[in-house]
């Protein structure tokens, strides 16, 4: 202390005032501005949070004060930490996490406590994206009684949900996680559900996740909360049963009942006091989905008997006047079967097993389900074409009621037909998690019907010839006209099929996508893989589609631009194209390509190229540079001045230099050294009428002291023009700018009085084999 000196009369003040808060609060928000600023330090989190808006009303910033909250009690520096705007909610977003995972005690800082404060409740209103992990003992607090409040706060603020690392869980906690789930998505706001590194997945919980995630459940018992059953849900059934009596009326259906009624008195309970355990067992939107379902039964079973519709595997032959009425009996049966057990689940005398029946009997239902009854909403002619998709193979969709029977679906268990719809995601991820057949049927039955989609991350999956499900689900989901899937990205280790190939299939099936992304490491060791079934690349005809950014990356494929180029032809809006790892089978195919674009895409405004070996092709990398419409342009790792003359570099500059239209120029990883990037600063001389923002000389085997001749020759050129440039950002990352830390700072500081730098403390001892090479 006597090194600190003697605390002032203000602190100690202000100090005294912190303590006693409870009673001093209303004057503590309308104290002058001057003496605000300094008390705000010496509160808990608790009050620094009502503190907002006093401060505001003071013009007053709390954002350096979260900030030092962060670094005292994180003690990390948190990631693309200059992109945070708010460090008020990243704390406390961050505070929630930690909290609920066990892994910060409040009683560590005298500012994370009060007696008021309750760190899941005040914090959670703050939460828009939270990760659950492990054994999902995160979903099992939020769920509890004592945390109601916490999970409401949440259904009103959280928008991305995770789950990563999960772990096998035993059936209280999938209880929790259907109850979580079914708050945050079916009446919340989640909008995108992300999975991450499940290498063993247990399938019932990721068919659970999938299924909730695209808004199926069925209703009833299963989603009750506490004991009762859900309120939002029973809202929801009152105003769906008057919307059912409203349509019953309309319809004159009312003699229709009354002939079946005589059938539908063996499903309905024996006795009066019966009748009474089951309506006090369920709540009003149980009990108007299974009339709904029954509805729908029925007129499914008419529509059979009045062969309507063609059979999907049959061609269009009408299903005999004798099959029909053995199928009407067989979905009357079904329909009571249904509605008995329904009833029997929401009784009083429920054994405690039940719900776990329940959640096993859903999930593998909507594993075995079959497609085509989801597909045969639209279109007659949709599982036909669903099959020209899909391979014959034990991974393939079903087709037919008949084949979902040899799959053994069991009649009486409640399907994704009957399953009750809430609301759904629009962005689902999966990031190694593998997908079997299972799994990947069950995938495409939601997908093809999964309208509110917007955005799929399908990545290290491990599909192999699984993919052909997914196609068959896009092609049954384009055919909704409400759709809004745009963005798909595909990425696996090996490709069941070639890149092109697999991209021309994907905008067949689906050509309202505006980005598409797909991705692999390496070729597929078996040689002629196809689609079983499927016809070839050259024969699919692509429809006009309205892709906007397309990127593949080749396992090391040769690029042919004749395969391309119907992709090209087809994609008229096509703003953005990304080429990685591909092979150049000839000399000519960088010329055909830039023709190709040239022709067929004049809207493009970013081109990159990553290993792609350009080394020899030094007259397209200039034609590139010179094109006046493209705004960015990337070589990364493209070998460019491996077998290259002074005056390939001078003519590049030069280039540059008279192209106002580029913005900005990514050279990564093509071993410019000091010399070559002391030369590109002549990009910005006097003479020039370059409008480049952005240079990206990230992996150039830089040094520091050239860095600094950059630096001020860069300045010079400034000086020159008065200071009118519009040179921005420089982006330095995996330099050798520790080998002289004292002149890789001045470089640095000089550079960032002129634009943003953005750099790494990489350690350049790891490319001593890359400094050789450019001595």
């Amino acid at each position: 202390m006597a090194a600190e000196g003697p605390r002032s009369l203000f602190a100690l003040s202000a100090a005294a005032v912190s303590r006693s808060m409870a009673a001093l609060e209303r004057d503590v928000w309308a104290l002058p501005g001057h003496l605000l600023r300094g008390l705000l330090p010496l509160l808990t989190v608790f009050h620094l949070e009502r503190a907002e808006g006093a401060a505001q009303r003071a013009g007053l910033s709390t954002q350096p004060i979260w900030r030092k909250l962060w670094d005292d009690v994180m003690k990390t520096r948190p990631p693309n930490s200059e992109n945070i705007t708010c460090w008020r909610k990243k704390f406390l977003e961050t505070f929630f996490s930690n909290v609920l995972h066990g892994v910060l005690d409040v009683s560590s800082d005298w500012r994370l406590h009060h007696h008021h404060f309750s760190p899941l409740l005040h914090s959670s209103p703050h939460v828009s994206q939270l990760t659950l992990c492990n054994m999902l003992q995160g979903a099992v607090e939020l769920t509890a009684e004592h945390n109601q409040k916490v999970l409401e706060n949440l259904a009103g603020s959280l928008r991305i949900l995770k789950f990563q690392h999960l772990l096998a869980s035993d059936q209280s906690v999938r209880r929790s996680l259907v109850l979580l789930l079914h708050r945050l998505i079916h009446h919340g706001s989640v909008s995108q559900v992300s999975m991450y590194s499940w290498p063993v997945p247990d399938t019932v919980v990721l068919i659970l996740i999938l299924s909730m995630s695209a808004g199926f459940w069925r209703s009833g018992n299963a989603l009750m909360y506490h004991s009762s059953p859900c309120g939002l849900c029973r809202e929801e059934g009152k105003a769906q049963s008057q919307e059912l009596a409203q349509e019953r009326a309309e319809r004159g259906c009312y003699d229709e009942r009354e002939q079946s009624s005589d059938e539908n008195q063996k499903g309905c309970p024996s006795t009066p006091e019966e009748a009474d355990m089951e309506v006090e067992g369920c709540g009003d939107g149980a009990l108007s989905r299974v009339s709904s379902l029954h509805n729908q039964a029925c007129e499914e079973a008419r529509s059979k008997v009045s062969c309507d519709r063609t059979s999907i595997e049959g061609g269009s032959c009408c299903i005999s006047d004798q099959l029909s009425c053995q199928h009407v009996q067989k979905t009357r049966r079904r329909l009571k079967s249904a509605m008995g057990k329904k009833r029997r689940c929401l009784r009083r005398s429920r054994g405690p097993h039940a719900d776990s029946e329940d959640l096993y009997d859903f999930v593998f239902t909507v594993a075995k389900e079959d497609n085509s009854g989801l597909l045969n909403k639209n279109s007659t002619t949709e599982g036909e074409n669903a099959e020209n998709w899909t391979s014959s193979s034990s991974g393939s969709l079903c087709n037919s009621h008949a084949g979902c029977k040899k799959r053994g679906v069991s009649a009486g268990i409640f399907s994704l037909k009957a399953a009750h719809r809430f609301r759904s995601v629009s962005t689902l991820e999966l990031f190694s998690i593998p997908l079997t057949g299972e799994t990947c049927r069950t995938l495409s039955n939601l997908l093809s019907s999964w309208v509110s989609l917007e955005n799929l991350v399908l990545s290290y999956n491990g599909l192999g010839a699984n993919i052909s499900c997914v196609l068959s689900a896009l092609r049954a989901l384009s055919r909704h006209s409400d759709c809004h899937l745009r963005v798909l990205r595909i990425s696996d280790i090996f490709s069941h099929m070639p890149c092109m190939e697999l991209v021309r299939c994907i905008l067949s099936a689906f050509p309202q996508l505006h980005t598409l992304s797909v991705s692999f490491d390496l070729k597929n060791q078996l040689e002629g893989n196809r689609l079983e079934g499927n016809p070839t690349c050259s024969e699919i005809e692509i429809p006009e589609s309205c892709l906007e950014q397309l990127e593949i990356r080749f396992p090391r494929e040769p690029l042919h631009t004749s395969f391309l180029l119907p992709v090209l032809k087809a994609s008229k809006s096509l703003r953005q194209l990304s080429l990685d790892s591909a092979t150049l089978p000839s000399s000519q195919e960088p010329g055909l390509l830039l023709e190709a674009l040239r022709e067929c895409n004049p809207n493009l405004k970013k081109l990159s190229f990553h290993d792609v070996n350009l080394a020899e092709h030094q007259k397209e990398v200039l034609l590139l540079l010179q094109d006046p419409v493209l705004q960015e342009i990337t070589f990364s790792f493209c070998r460019l001045f491996e077998s290259s003359t002074t005056e390939f570099l001078s003519e590049i500059i030069n280039t540059v230099k008279r192209n106002s239209a580029l913005k900005s120029l990514k050279l990564p990883g093509n071993r410019l050294g000091n010399h070559r990037l002391v030369a590109l600063a002549d990009i910005f001389s006097e003479d020039s009428s370059s409008s480049l923002c952005q240079l990206d000389v990230s992996s150039n085997c830089i040094k520091p002291d050239g860095l600094l001749e950059f630096t001020k020759k860069l300045e010079g050129y400034i000086q020159q023009r008065g200071g009118q440039i519009q040179f921005t950002h420089l982006r330095l990352f995996q330099n050798w700018l520790d080998q002289d830390a004292e002149t890789a700072q001045e470089a640095l500081r000089r550079l960032r009085a002129l634009c943003s730098v953005v750099n790494d403390s990489w350690d350049s001892s790891q490319a001593f084999a890359d400094y050789i090479s450019v001595m």
